[in-house]
């Protein structure tokens, strides 16, 4: 973090846009999602959607520059908008993630999504316990 501002959510929550690198999409941006309560969830969502598009750009025996460069073509970045130095960029990691597979919970980026929060904070699957 670089300043104390930065511990603080945008009006609307921190948000983490998905980026089409095959360039299938206007402008390459898929979607945006929006409402991450903090920027430490922000990242953590970023890092594993980029993680899951990656391994599925993995096919058996490729070696790992074919890994990263199947994702170059054919997956989907995601970057933190609006959180500067301090949101998490995939060409920190991308490389590392090209020669280690990923276990199911680091690319479990659908438990760390905001969409699936209902009211009070309960995931939808929760709510009716």
């Amino acid at each position: 973090m670089n300043t104390i501002a930065d511990l603080f959510a945008p009006a609307d929550g921190w948000r983490v846009r998905i980026i089409d690198l095959s360039g299938g999409a206007e402008e390459g941006v898929v979607e945006e999602i929006d409402g991450f309560p903090t920027l430490m969830q922000a990242n953590a969502f970023a890092r594993a959607y980029v993680r899951d598009s990656i391994e599925r750009c993995r096919a058996p025996g490729l070696a790992p520059e074919d890994v990263l460069d199947a994702w170059q073509s054919f997956g989907e970045d995601a970057e933190v908008l609006e959180a500067g130095e301090s949101g998490w960029q995939s060409a920190t990691e991308r490389e590392a993630f090209a020669v280690q597979p990923a276990s199911a919970l680091e690319r479990d980026w659908r438990a760390l999504d905001p969409r699936r929060l209902g009211a009070g904070g309960l995931d939808s699957d929760d709510e009716g316990a």
